[in-house]
């Protein structure tokens, strides 16, 4: 039998909100398109993020730098078509750009490497100066059309994983560092109130802080926030169309998520936000674990206390409308998003869904719970089946949680005989889980409509109520919790409504216990 967990009456503070500041998204050419703006508007009527963040506002695919020789003369214009397309839809679904950077258009670009399918350009440019003037025309355009106050509330990251030299012609540090400098400061040349940061470095790269730091405060270049990646994922195992990979513990995320705190520590830049711009278990966008149940245990301990560590973390990413390694071949195919195509949810989705309804103050936090209060008496509990990574214990078929839960009507401790309803949902390998449906299903790699309802079916986590009773101004909650589950708990003080001659004893087939303790009440 598990030990009780006394859950204190007095709040320890407001949740986080870090874990929605953001989120991820292919590149920003996806935006203009039906399936990915479906699924966007999915995300944020459930979960709600603050901000989007993607590859490839400058990239080719989205026109922004255009160029016609006539005459022996090139002209050269800027074109915001596509860029006003994707913003205007961002902000009509309540969601704010995260500005990144990146690619280089291929008119300025110094060489014609690039990087995954849709080839963006990874090379600095052959003339800096030009390339400021864009960027100063892309913020100048968007102050003209969402006005000023607005567009200062969009953080400007520069670059994207500049350590990488797939992503960075050669890797070379010296090369980003002065990209950074000139795009920083001609960000700031446009106003000095809008926010500009780097190095959006990936894991295993935290040698490029000190260096980083060095450079910038030598030269007094502005850095308002900082960024780095977070992912927890070994070394690629490829097969035909996708890839598998070991991973480490989940808490090797959090370490991440504490590092560029820890490496500025003492620093110009130490109290600087930090913004984790992207994060997850497997940096591939063909890896399977992305769609179970146990990526949402493995992820669910790190959304409860990443906001301990950085401003914000990003999940990457929110859909499966992404391409990097090319069109994806089968339905369900590893993809990173929190929805497949056609806006299915996969169990970290229902994780992400289950924080959007957790209350604002958090009572208590664990190794495998987390439980907050609002204002209005609510207690809410997410609760999950903890799992260790490729090198941890295999993950037991049951995991027992034991809450004693204070209970609080009109701020005051409940009477003993309260009313409580328990309203549970639940996502393991069974429930809430189209992936395992799917697989049932005969994988089909491109489902007919019959087939998508079946999906859209059992998406749903499944559903319990009950009602407890008040014992001390608190009750008791025991949850059983299935292999790799994650559930959701809400606890809400019950008033109740009696009137003359009413007795649920007299229905027919009616022989709940706790009706008739309600009557009896």
């Amino acid at each position: 039998m598990p030990a009780t967990v006394v859950v204190p009456d007095v709040p320890l503070g407001p949740l986080s909100a870090a874990w929605r500041a953001c989120v991820g998204t292919g590149r920003l050419n996806l935006a203009l398109r039906a399936d990915y703006l479906e699924s966007l508007a999915r995300v944020q009527r459930e979960i709600g993020f603050t901000h989007i963040r993607g590859h490839g506002l400058l990239s080719d695919d989205m026109g922004v730098l255009r160029t016609d020789d006539v005459d022996g003369r090139t002209h050269r214009r800027y074109s915001f078509t596509y860029v006003d397309q994707v913003h205007d839809r961002f902000l009509a679904l309540g969601i704010r750009p995260f500005l990144e950077l990146g690619f280089m258009p291929s008119q300025l670009a110094s060489g014609d490497r690039t990087v995954f399918w849709w080839k963006g350009n990874i090379t600095p440019p052959a003339d800096l100066r030009a390339w400021t003037d864009l960027v100063q025309a892309f913020l100048r355009h968007e102050i003209g059309r969402y006005g000023i106050e607005e567009v200062r509330r969009w953080p400007i990251e520069v670059w994207n994983e500049p350590n990488l030299d797939i992503f960075w012609e050669n890797a070379d540090q010296q090369a980003y560092f002065r990209l950074y400098e000139a795009t920083a400061r001609a960000v700031k040349d446009v106003d000095a109130s809008l926010q500009v940061g780097g190095p959006a470095i990936s894991p295993g790269a935290d040698e490029w802080w000190a260096p980083y730091v060095e450079f910038v405060t030598s030269r007094e270049v502005p850095v308002d926030f900082v960024s780095r990646h977070a992912y927890s994922s070994r070394e690629a195992q490829p097969i035909p169309f996708g890839t598998y990979q070991e991973l480490m513990p989940p808490a090797d995320l959090l370490t991440q998520f504490g590092a560029p705190r820890q490496h500025l520590a003492g620093t110009a830049l130490a109290g600087l936000p930090v913004h984790i711009t992207e994060f997850n278990t497997s940096y591939r966008p063909d890896n399977p674990i992305h769609d179970t149940a146990y990526n949402a245990a493995y992820l669910a301990p790190v959304i409860a206390g990443g906001g301990d560590l950085a401003d914000s973390f990003s999940y990457w990413t929110f859909c499966d409308v992404f391409e990097e390694t090319n069109i994806p071949t089968s339905f369900f195919h590893g993809g990173f998003g929190l929805l497949t195509h056609r806006q299915i949810a996969k169990p970290t989705f229902h994780l992400y869904a289950f924080m959007a309804r957790m209350g604002t103050q958090v009572l208590a936090r664990g190794e495998d719970h987390l439980v907050c209060a609002d204002a209005a008496g609510r207690v809410t509990v997410l609760a999950w089946a903890p799992v260790g990574g490729t090198d941890g214990e295999p993950a037991p078929e049951r995991h027992e949680l034991v809450l004693s839960v204070p209970v609080q009507v009109a701020g005051a401790p409940a009477p003993d005989g309260t009313g409580v309803l328990m309203l549970r949902e639940r996502v393991n390998e069974d429930d809430g889980n189209a992936f395992a449906v799917w697989r049932e299903l005969g994988r089909p790699a491109s489902p007919d409509a019959r087939q998508l309802d079946v999906l859209r079916r059992y998406e749903t986590p499944s559903v319990e109520h009950t009602r407890l009773g008040v014992a001390g101004g608190r009750i008791e909650l025991r949850l059983p919790l299935a292999r790799h589950e994650i559930t959701f708990v809400e606890l809400t003080p019950v008033c109740e409504t009696v009137h003359e001659g009413l007795d649920d004893r007299r229905l027919l087939g009616v022989d709940d216990d706790r009706l008739v303790a309600a009557h009896e009440r």
